[in-house]
């Protein structure tokens, strides 16, 4: 078997791995059944993807969600165990957690697989990414703590409505004639969402994701991921040519560590496993 068909199957594999998490996150199957939120003990602990609490499936909390109600009653309590957990999550693996561990992130690598004509990236889609910092600072961060709810969870968060809002009302008569504008809203945000997901690559995760915001601001310095062999690159560029994420080199802000440039590199120079620690002049991104 050729190198290149090798590589290619184990790219492949990463669907299996977003799979398993996605799953895994999920597996209170009586909940989806019953159309109820499992409370458990295990709820009290958080997965490292997008993953909404109130999924009938989910057995523990989503990161984004769990900061958000924590930032609603920081006056009474600071959310030092998400925070920790956050930047646990970002120390160890950065963004691989997008490319590998996230259910969302997952659903649109499905949809962009629809054969229609795509949109590619440029310079427009590169300034696009710094929008999901906004995001993180105006809904999960200055809403909860001004107006004392949850932001990006209850206007915009398409996760949420995909897994919860929907199951939820389609099994509960009384959540349906209960459900006005907001529920309507948010809807549409989540269908526009995923058409947009079918054109242009991971739209949500490049352009709006909080959550791929903060792990972006640890790709540089994470312990596991893609890694380069600088003694043995070429500086051809290929890997950033292939990336269909916006990234200006590999491992940068916008790298999800998906692997597709491990497959074009002429010189077998990328690979996965533990990474170096950057200097701060070599963590730099360029802007």
């Amino acid at each position: 078997m050729k190198k290149e068909e090798i590589k290619k199957k184990k790219i492949e594999k990463r669907h299996f791995i977003q799979l398993i998490a996605a799953v895994l996150y999920n597996c209170n199957i009586t909940g989806f059944m019953k159309g109820s939120i499992y409370k458990g003990s295990v709820k009290g602990l958080c997965v490292p993807g997008l993953n909404c609490y109130s999924c009938p499936g989910a057995i523990a909390s989503c990161p984004l969600g769990s900061l958000q109600s924590g930032l609603t009653s920081y006056r009474f309590r600071f959310p030092y165990y998400v925070l920790g957990t956050l930047i646990l999550f970002g120390l160890l693996l950065g963004r691989v957690i997008c490319g590998f561990l996230c259910p969302f992130g997952f659903l649109q690598d499905l949809l962009h697989k629809i054969p229609v004509p795509k949109i590619k990236k440029n310079k427009v889609t590169r300034a696009l990414t710094y929008l999901k910092y906004v995001v993180l600072v105006l809904f999960v961060i200055l809403v909860p703590v001004i107006n004392l709810v949850p932001g990006f969870c209850k206007y915009i968060c398409p996760a949420g409505t995909l897994e919860a809002g929907i199951p939820l009302t389609a099994a509960d008569e009384t959540l349906r004639s209960a459900a006005g504008f907001l529920f309507s809203w948010k809807v549409y945000i989540a269908v526009v969402i995923l058409i947009l997901c079918v054109f242009c690559y991971r739209a949500f995760c490049r352009f709006l994701c909080p959550l791929g915001a903060v792990y972006s601001l640890f790709n540089p310095i994470s312990f596991f991921g893609i890694r380069v062999d600088q003694d043995k690159c070429i500086h051809c560029n290929a890997c950033v040519k292939a990336c269909r994420m916006d990234v200006k080199k590999v491992c940068d802000r916008e790298c999800i560590h998906c692997g597709k440039c491990r497959n074009v590199c002429p010189v077998d120079a990328i690979h996965y496993g533990v990474r170096k620690i950057h200097t701060k002049e070599q963590a730099g991104e360029e802007s």
